[in-house]
C-alpha cells in the first residue's frame, strides 16, 4: 500500500523546509499545502489537530506535529 503524506507548511518556516528536504532525500513522496495561501485548509488543520503551529504532517490519516524525523519514519512503517 501506498502512503499518503501531505505536509502542512508556511512560505516562511525553517522547520518546513527541513521537514521537505528530510522527506525528499529519503524518497518520500509527499503533497505540500501552503496553508498560508489556503485560508480554508488552515482551518481544517486547525480543527482536525488544535495546533496552530506548522509544519504539520498527516501520514495515512496519523498526524505529527512539527519537525520529527523518527515519529515520521515509524508511521511510515
Amino acid at each position: 500500500m501506498e502512503n499518503k503524506i501531505t505536509v502542512y507548511t508556511t512560505t516562511h518556516c525553517p522547520y518546513c523546509t527541513m521537514l521537505k528536504n528530510f522527506l525528499t532525500q529519503q524518497n518520500i513522496p509527499f503533497k505540500e499545502v501552503n496553508v498560508e495561501k489556503d485560508p480554508i485548509m488552515m482551518r481544517r488543520l486547525v480543527n482536525q489537530t488544535g495546533q496552530f503551529g506548522v509544519p504539520q504532517t498527516e501520514i495515512n490519516g496519523k498526524w505529527i506535529i512539527g519537525y520529527d524525523p523518527q515519529r515520521i519514519m515509524a508511521a511510515l512503517n
